[in-house]
Order: C-alpha cells, then structure tokens, then sequence
C-alpha cells in the first residue's frame, strides 16, 4: 500500500477488538512520530505508552468520546480501547509544539494503520486527572491521547451535504462527511 492509499483508508475508529498490540509495534509508532518535522529541531514531543491493564481504563475514564452521537458512540466494554499513546509537549526544551504535534500523530495513526491497528486521535481529555493518574511531570503538558486498537468497525467517508456532523448506523459504524477536492482547494488566488 502506498503512503496515499493508507491515507485515502485511514478513518477514525472507536470500537476496538480485545487484542492487545504488540509492544514492539507501539514503540514502532511513537519512532515514527519522534522523526517527524519539528521546529529549530527543539523536538518538545515526548510519548508515554500506556499498555497495563489497571491504567488502559483510569485512562479512558479522562477521555470524552464522539460528541456528536454520545453516549451511542462511547466504545462499550469489551470493545475499548487496548493501548494509548499519550503526546506529551515538554515545556522546557520549547513552549510551541502545537504544530508539531499534528505531524506527530499523523505519523503514528498511518504507521499504525500499516500494521493493522487503528486509532482515535483525542483532544477531549480530563488532563488534570490524567497527569495525576500517570505521575506526569509540570513541564510536560498533555496535548492529546492517541486511543489504539484492532478495528471492530468499519467507517466509512459520505459526501458533505451541509453538515459536519458524522452519525453511526444500525450496525455501529460511524459515517463522516467530508468537503469535496472542488470545494477546498484554490489555486494562485482564492
């Protein structure tokens, strides 16, 4: 599969199988997101790989999930996440990594994806509980939470028709509407 094609079929996942990732393909993706670009090379992104039974659910317990269909779209039991990946911005080697962070994760969701394993890339997080439950130190601050996992679902791109909003259908898969090429993209001018 080439690095378009894994893009045009990464979709955001939100039921996951109870198989736990490997170890080694978590520390695969977070190598990917520490090469990303990062400006004057200070590299203020730092990961923790969450993967021990006990914390996987104190974790999802800070993460607010599919505002738009919740509760429906909160993954049930048994089909949560198994991993997570929690990008950390160390405020003492740079105060930005806001930019950053994005090439970050894109980097871990399509390595993951390679490897079979999906994603939900979250910025809904309790980070005040989440630093607690994770002993994470005042000059790291959370950016975001990276929910990882085998995919239980298949979700799928609609045509935008005038809403954003993204809905699940009888069988649990999510329907996310998109702007069309046409209607995004200018060239020279706007």
């Amino acid at each position: 599969m080439t690095v378009y094609e894994t893009i045009l079929k990464r979709r955001t996942v939100r039921s996951f199988q109870p198989r736990t990732v490997p170890g080694s393909i978590l520390e695969k993706m977070v190598n990917a997101g520490r090469l990303a670009p990062s400006a004057a090379n200070l590299q203020p992104c730092e990961f923790l790989i969450v993967d021990e039974q006990d914390l996987i659910a104190a974790v999802f317990s800070t993460l607010q999930w599919a505002g738009y269909v919740t509760p429906a779209g909160n993954p049930p039991e048994g089909k949560r996440p198994v991993a997570y990946i929690v990008l950390l911005l160390n405020q003492e080697k740079s105060q930005g990594g806001i930019s950053e962070a994005g090439a970050v994760i894109e980097n871990m969701i399509l390595t993951g994806l390679e490897e079979g394993v999906a994603s939900c890339w979250l910025g809904s997080v309790d980070r005040g509980q989440l630093v607690k439950i994770l002993n994470i130190p005042d000059y790291c601050r959370i950016d975001s939470v990276l929910a990882l996992g085998y995919p239980d679902q298949e979700n799928q791109v609609e045509d935008f028709a005038g809403s954003v909003k993204y809905w699940l259908d009888e069988n649990g898969n999510f329907h996310v509407p998109k702007r069309s090429l046409k209607d995004v993209l200018h060239r020279n001018t706007y």
